[in-house]
């Protein structure tokens, strides 16, 4: 029996014959023993502020890991895992001593290294056997008011990095912090993987678009302006240097970058001053579907760590706009938490304008390999000469050239 010809042509493109994909996970998944979580583990992470770490034990989700950071009555911070090596409850109900955090269980005490002081249920406080017991713990140090937790290879640990955006410091400034994810466009904690934060760092052409066009000016004026794009590699991410040409011959030149292993570093964009770029931001991955932003600023008075709008007095925030008002005039967060918890990369159609997108995926997929092959990231440092960082992020204007 014959098949008849068709008297319309075939529909092309419907959703029934859209493919199965996936995500990448070599790039976006942070757990351990993961492709990209080895490589997140060779660096240095903000694991919370330092006025986190107290007499009461905080909890802490970082690459994955449920952990609990807290600060013995000597003043030093600990950070350990949440699960208590004796018998699995949590040290969230623990109490904070002299030497370090006593489980509410059993009362075992473990100092910041997780060494075991204690066990008074046992003969003589456990003196016996209380050595050969160690609650998993991770090194931290303190810099710039936050606490960073090194949780890769002991043999590897690198020197935690300076930037000379946070070092030098012009008359009257002083560093501030924040931890409300500044430049996530909605909360502290984003319900997305941290990458579809990261590289929307280097994507310049979606600021006139989603900044200017659909939400109104989010910026100022002048960010509405379609920019001109270069993106180079440097030693240590991807920059991305961009010209606007303004009214009366200006040139606004700004220049972003995003630094290895989740360094945001972005000029004020309500230009509240030119010149060298002024906060960085640590976009820390909390699982493979949540990150938070924890910032550092060069201020002048407390509280100016946060970029204003010049029309924030009458533009609603954030958290203040209903859903129907979100869906109107979507931000950073509905972008991007719109792509769903892991953004589905085999349905990507990339396009010229995302070069710095895949610039930044071939290089994290570089160091990805690195690691796998027993060699060491881009970025990591074991002298403190050379993990003093420069960054090359800032704003300028120049002004028109003078008619001839």
């Amino acid at each position: 029996m014959s098949i008849p010809i068709r008297a319309v042509p075939l529909d092309e493109g419907t959703g029934y014959q859209r493919k199965r994909v996936s995500h990448d996970g070599r790039l976006t998944e942070v757990g351990r023993g993961t492709p990209m979580g080895e490589l997140l583990r060779r660096y240095w992470h903000p694991v919370g502020l330092s006025s986190h770490a107290t007499d009461t034990p905080r909890e802490v989700r970082l690459l994955g890991e449920d952990l609990v950071l807290y600060r013995d009555k000597k003043g030093r911070p600990g950070l350990l895992h949440n699960r208590c090596c004796h018998r699995g409850t949590t040290l969230y109900y623990g109490r904070v001593e002299e030497e370090g955090i006593r489980c509410c269980y059993h009362g075992w005490l473990f100092d910041a290294e997780g060494r075991c002081l204690d066990q008074p249920c046992e003969p003589a406080g456990g003196a016996a056997h209380r050595g050969k017991v160690r609650q998993p713990w991770y090194p931290v140090q303190e810099r710039y008011g936050l606490i960073f937790a090194y949780m890769g290879p002991p043999e590897r640990k690198p020197v935690l990095p300076r930037y000379d955006a946070l070092e030098e410091l012009d008359p009257g400034e002083f560093i501030d912090v924040d931890d409300t994810s500044i430049g996530s466009g909605g909360g502290a904690v984003a319900p997305c993987n941290w990458l579809q934060h990261y590289e929307n760092v280097i994507d310049p052409f979606h600021v006139p678009i989603l900044h200017g066009n659909f939400s109104g000016t989010q910026f100022t004026p002048t960010m509405n302006l379609m920019p001109q794009v270069r993106f180079d590699l440097t030693e240590r991410g991807v920059k991305v240097f961009s010209t606007r040409q303004l009214d009366g011959g200006q040139v606004m030149k700004r220049t972003t970058e995003v630094v290895l292993p989740t360094l945001r570093v972005v000029p004020n964009p309500y230009v509240g001053k030119y010149g060298k770029v002024e906060s960085i931001g640590w976009t820390v991955p909390i699982d493979d579907t949540h990150y938070r932003i924890y910032t550092a600023a060069r201020v002048t008075k407390k509280g100016e760590i946060l970029p204003r709008a010049p029309d924030a007095a009458t533009r609603p925030r954030w958290d203040q706009m209903t859903p129907e008002q979100r869906r109107d005039f979507p931000n950073d967060w509905e972008a991007q938490v719109g792509q769903g918890p892991i953004t589905l990369h085999g349905e990507e159609h990339l396009a010229t304008t995302d070069r710095g997108i895949v610039m930044l995926r071939r290089l994290l997929a570089r160091q990805v390999e690195a690691v796998e092959r027993g060699d060491d990231p881009v970025g990591v440092h074991f002298d403190e000469a050379s993990a003093y960082v420069r960054l090359e992020a800032g704003q300028y204007v120049e002004p028109a050239e003078p008619a001839r």
